[in-house]
């Protein structure tokens, strides 16, 4: 595919780099030449794209932000299926890894099972390391089946299952034989990959093969979309759906915030795929058009400007002119209803500064938000993005596969007979997708940020430090790891991966919520009142040769 490009005023005013200089020079050769490939300053002058390194195995020995393959599959994809028994064969801290951490919200009717809240778990101990542990988790799931009656059970495997060879799938096999259940096991061990992003494409090939396509059911609505890559933290999803049951798009399934297996079983039978959050889903969007020829759009609902443009490319799709002009009042009407709030606060956070670094696709869609509030960005990257994240699918093809991520089962999925089906004919998809940028496309990062903006992959503790004191962001908004290091740096920070249990921050409404948020706690800058006890007398006392 050739590479599009989003018209842009690029300044003229030469970029800096001293900065980035100054903090790689620290480094040891070694690291110097690894960690350089991962930081650019963006530059949109240059004549030839500009090139990130990612998705290769983090420096031993540096602090990374990064999580596990495990966490990426239980975590971000499978913890918010509400009618699944997920559970963990592992030890016990893994579970409460990943239970109740990303307010993934989910709700259900009377009689209708919501398993979000609870955590199951082999909780393995040193004996069942020593003599293996599949007895212990055929137990579990047979004691969890006698307290609840879920669509389906997986299994998610740890690092020490994968390590003493427990067969988590024969005893999916024998679960699913004598309960008569879907089973499926997930080999998603820590250690496979380099990040979480390996769990996702773990998770999302066990559920295009499993799950997806399994319930021919014919939707009733006109208009039938799947949301994908929406985990409905702080109700994200929910506030996203009422925009669009507004405009009168159906959405069949959710993958996976709020969702469901029984939902996502026919979610087949969508007319189009909506993705939010590319790096986590992009698998399922490409394996759903090769085996059901359904076409996927990129949206962004984080932002006004970019949830107007992704209702209005939806309407596009379509090519309804009651649909387009059902889209039209929606807009107008909810941007009437938080005019007077938005402008409030764009008074106050006019020219303020931040910075990004979180998972998935967030430090993109959160810069658009931004905008819209009369902010502007000085870092922005990933924990655990790919190239194409940064630079766009259209070098997908040049991206040369790193070693550790070799063992990830890649799908070559073909038309299922009977159940594929084409909206447009080859002709008229190619012409609509010049009408509609984000149509089976995703830009990336880098063609979106301001010239002279600090882009980051796999940013460590140390560089987090030094580019805080460099560019002195208003706030920095980052994950839990190291929200409080900056805080008691005198750094204001948010997360972005729970919203510190506030929320929604989608739509149009989000946006209020999240200025509002933004305002009370810069305008309360406690954690700049702070001074550590060291920078007042030193920690270690010692002396030489009998002097103090």
């Amino acid at each position: 595919m050739a590479p599009k490009t989003l018209e842009k005023e690029v300044a003229a005013v030469p970029v800096s780099t001293a900065y980035l200089d100054d903090v790689l020079d620290k480094y040891e050769p070694k690291v110097y030449k690894n960690r350089k490939k991962h930081l650019l300053v963006v530059d949109h002058t240059l004549e030839s794209p500009q090139e990130i390194m990612a998705n290769v195995r983090t420096i031993p020995g540096i602090l990374s932000h990064r999580g596990c393959c495990y966490a990426g599959c239980k975590g971000v994809v499978l913890a918010p299926l509400k009618d699944a028994l997920t559970i963990v064969h592992g030890p016990i801290g893994c579970s409460f890894y990943t239970w109740g951490t990303r307010r993934h919200k989910a709700s259900n009717d009377e009689g209708e099972l919501n398993l979000v809240p609870y955590t199951f778990s082999t909780d393995m101990h040193e004996t069942d390391i020593v003599f293996g542990g599949e007895k212990k988790l055929t137990a579990a799931i047979e004691e969890a089946l006698q307290l609840f009656t879920p669509s389906a059970i997986n299994i998610c495997s740890t690092c020490p299952v994968g390590l003493i060879g427990d067969d988590i799938n024969a005893v999916a096999a024998r679960i699913e034989e004598k309960y008569g259940i879907t089973t499926i096991a997930y080999s998603c061990e820590g250690y496979k990959g380099v990040s979480q992003s390996a769990g996702h494409h773990i998770a999302n090939n066990q559920l295009i093969k499993r799950i997806i396509g399994s319930n021919d059911a014919e939707p009733t609505a006109q208009y039938n979309v799947n949301l994908l890559g929406e985990y409905n933290i702080g109700g994200d999803g929910w506030e996203t759906e009422r925009i669009l049951k507004r405009c009168g798009i159906n959405v069949i399934s959710v993958m996976t915030g709020d969702g469901s297996i029984e939902e996502m079983r026919r979610s087949h039978k969508a007319d189009l795929n909506l993705v939010q959050c590319h790096r986590s889903i992009n698998y399922i969007a490409e394996m759903m058009q090769a085996q059901y020829g359904t076409d996927w759009l990129k949206v962004n609902f984080v932002g006004l400007t970019t949830t107007v443009r992704s209702l209005r490319q939806i309407a596009t799709y379509f090519e309804d002119t009651a649909l387009s002009a059902r889209v039209e009042e929606v807009i107008k009407d909810e941007l009437a209803q938080i005019a007077e709030d938005i402008e409030h606060y764009k008074t106050l956070l006019a020219g303020k500064t931040a910075a990004l670094y979180v998972g998935g696709s967030r430090s993109h869609h959160y810069q658009a938000l931004l905008r819209d509030l009369g902010m502007s960005t000085v870092i922005a990257g990933y924990e655990f993005a790919h190239r194409d994240d940064y630079e766009g699918r259209e070098i997908k093809g040049s991206i040369k596969i790193d070693a550790d991520s070799k063992n990830i089962e890649e799908l070559e999925l073909g038309p299922v007979d009977g159940k594929y089906r084409l909206r447009f004919s080859p002709d008229k998809l190619e012409a609509l997708k010049q009408e509609i940028e984000s149509l089976g496309y995703y830009e990336g990062i880098i063609k979106e940020m301001d010239n002279g903006t600090l882009l980051v992959d796999d940013l460590n503790h140390f560089e987090t430090e030094e580019f805080i004191r460099a560019l002195k962001p208003d706030v920095f908004f980052s994950g839990i790891k190291d929200k409080y290091v900056l805080q008691k740096s005198g750094t204001h920070s948010r997360q972005l991966h729970s919203y510190d249990y506030a929320g929604p921050y989608a739509g149009f409404k989000g946006a209020v919520n999240f200025a509002h948020d933004l305002v009370m706690d810069l305008n309360t800058p406690v954690w700049q009142q702070i001074v550590p006890p060291w920078r007042k007398e030193p920690l270690l006392v010692g002396s030489i040769g009998g002097e103090q």
